[in-house]
């Protein structure tokens, strides 16, 4: 068991410093002290992520370096082929939203990858010991996953002004929080899909099936539009395009004359960025309640 897990473990099974809670559940000292333990619970999970994502700085690294090779290789080698005209923008600054959303999407699935070999090597058992809820404890790994999705496409948007974006707070606060929204919903559909499988490597070869397909989809690369008709109702169901599309919108919002092409459209009607975030939001509500009601059966 790692330094990490060994810390968080500690962290979830120390007693509460109120004392014992209330059998009964009925006095408010009882609830309180409960409601301390669940989120003690939530706090050091998600410090053990922070402490992985820390102590593995070479494997950040690259995880990092894979959407700026993408971002500044492939889109600087196809910012002269397609022309500014085609896009309304220059490729690199039309690819930055996808190649954000390659960012926050590998940490994110990562954790169901976790989850799972966790549950084989037995440290999920440790975890179910603790006196607190199962369902605390996948939104603990939820939280986690996030945030450390989140503070790895944070970096990435240090590379805007290579892509012609300004460095415009308002602009970088609006595309942090779709990445967190991106990252939460990334985050509850592989745990989702964690809970299911009981195998890493059959987790891994979905993954490499699924995966890329959801990117090609997603309008990171090119424009929805010129997806043929089948295509494009596929990417109307992929959460990874409401996700591409809303922070490429809010680059357009933000940004005078940066309109590229249109992205998720309903029939020629595109809807409105906020219903955008809703169904991506409701998107990743769903799987985790899914993901808890499935997690709170007995192993």
């Amino acid at each position: 068991m790692t330094t990490s897990a060994l810390r968080a473990k500690d962290t979830i099974d120390a007693p509460d410093s109120a004392g014992a809670p209330d059998t009964s559940g009925a006095s408010s000292g009882g609830r309180a002290a409960r409601l301390r333990r669940e989120l003690r619970a939530i706090h050091a999970l998600v410090h053990r992520d922070l402490l992985r994502l820390a102590g593995q700085r070479v494997h950040t690294a690259l995880m990092l370096l894979h959407p700026v090779l993408y971002l500044l290789v492939l889109g600087g080698g196809l910012a002269a082929l397609i022309p500014r005209s085609s896009l309304g923008v220059d490729y690199r600054t039309y690819l930055f939203p996808g190649t954000l959303m390659m960012t926050v999407q590998t940490p994110a699935v990562m954790v169901g990858i976790r989850l799972i070999t966790d549950r084989e090597s037995g440290y999920l058992r440790e975890l179910l010991m603790a006196p607190v809820g199962r369902s605390t404890l996948l939104l603990g790994k939820c939280a986690g996953g996030t945030l450390t999705a989140t503070v790895q496409g944070a970096v990435l948007l240090g590379l805007a002004g290579a892509v012609g974006l300004p460095y415009d707070p308002l602009l970088l606060a609006t595309l942090l929080a779709g990445m967190i929204l991106a990252s939460f919903t990334i985050t509850a559909l592989a745990l989702a899909l964690a809970v299911t499988l009981r195998r890493a490597e059959t987790f891994h070869t979905l993954l490499g099936v699924v995966m890329m397909p959801l990117l090609f989809l997603s309008g990171g690369f090119f424009p929805l539009d010129a997806l043929p008709r089948w295509a494009g109702v596929l990417a109307n169901a992929n959460p990874l395009a409401y996700a591409v599309d809303l922070l490429r919108r809010c680059v357009a919002h933000h940004v005078p004359g940066r309109h590229g092409t249109s992205g998720i459209a309903w029939a020629g009607w595109q809807p409105p960025l906020l219903l955008e975030a809703a169904l991506l939001l409701t998107s990743g509500v769903i799987a985790l309640l899914w993901a808890a009601r499935r997690f709170s059966r007995p192993e």
